[in-house]
């Protein structure tokens, strides 16, 4: 579960630039996340992906908000409450804020990127708990060079539902870059084809794509780590399957409401 979002995001990015004609401010998606527990899938949170628009005293900005949340019966087992959020340019989706807030099994950790696109730098804050909790918190600031393009988190979650996946051949294989825990990640992605699958949603045409860390021991197997993308203009998340050191997991689409199309 500690990199459930990290993962999500893989499956959910590419560097193609595009315009917005998926979403909007009001969306909310719900999916369900299941673990590999004794040669069973186990549900055993809830992720929530949510959009609204937020007015500044220089811009209005979209907020693109993620939480997953354990179901309480697992809470005593492992506990998550952990909050993904990306304030961004509502037509090019560049982010000017990332904020990062996680506790899971107790393991705290809070990240906030501020993006200044003149320098091309992120000002960065982690903050975490001591290894003596009694002495409290520690804090750390950085500041990052990042490359074009480069996205956090969230935003590029986003971002590839803006993209033209239908003029993409079948085998074509992309890049692109996430930064992530103060580090740009290398990330290529292949279209595997199109799939149709059966969701609490409806039957979806989907597009299947395959993730691929550059250098990397996160994910393992083949092809084991796999997106659909519903094959519209909405291009929703319905299903991803990952596979990792410590077992597998899933995602599957629960409901989705406040669509654009």
């Amino acid at each position: 579960m500690k990199y459930l979002f990290f993962i999500l995001t893989l499956f959910l990015t590419a560097s193609v630039n595009a315009q917005n004609n998926a979403f909007q401010a009001g969306e909310k998606l719900v999916l369900t996340a299941s673990y590999n527990m004794s040669g069973l899938m186990t549900d055993l949170a809830e992720v929530r992906m949510e959009t609204s628009e937020v007015n500044t005293s220089k811009a209005t900005l979209l907020r693109l908000k993620c939480t997953a949340t354990t179901y309480s019966k697992w809470d005593n087992f492992f506990k998550i409450r952990d909050i993904y959020e990306s304030y961004v340019n509502p037509q090019t989706l560049a982010p000017y804020l990332y904020q990062r807030d996680i506790d899971e099994g107790g393991h705290y950790k809070f990240v906030k990127y501020n993006f200044d696109y003149k320098t091309q730098t992120v000002k960065s804050l982690r903050r975490q708990k001591s290894e003596n909790f009694e002495s409290g918190f520690w804090d750390r600031n950085d500041n990052i060079k990042f490359n074009p393009g480069t996205k956090d988190l969230v935003s590029t979650i986003y971002h590839i539902r803006t993209l033209d996946i239908h003029k993409a051949s079948i085998g074509s294989t992309d890049s692109f870059t996430v930064l992530f825990d103060n580090k740009e990640t290398v990330v290529s992605i292949t279209l595997l084809g199109k799939e149709t699958l059966n969701t609490q949603i409806g039957s979806k045409a989907c597009y299947k794509l395959a993730i691929r860390i550059n250098n990397s021991n996160v994910l393992k197997g083949n092809n084991a780590n796999v997106l659909w993308l519903t094959a519209d203009e909405n291009k929703i998340p319905v299903l991803a399957k990952f596979e990792v050191a410590v077992g597998r997991g899933e995602l599957k689409i629960k409901s989705a409401t406040g669509l654009k199309n």
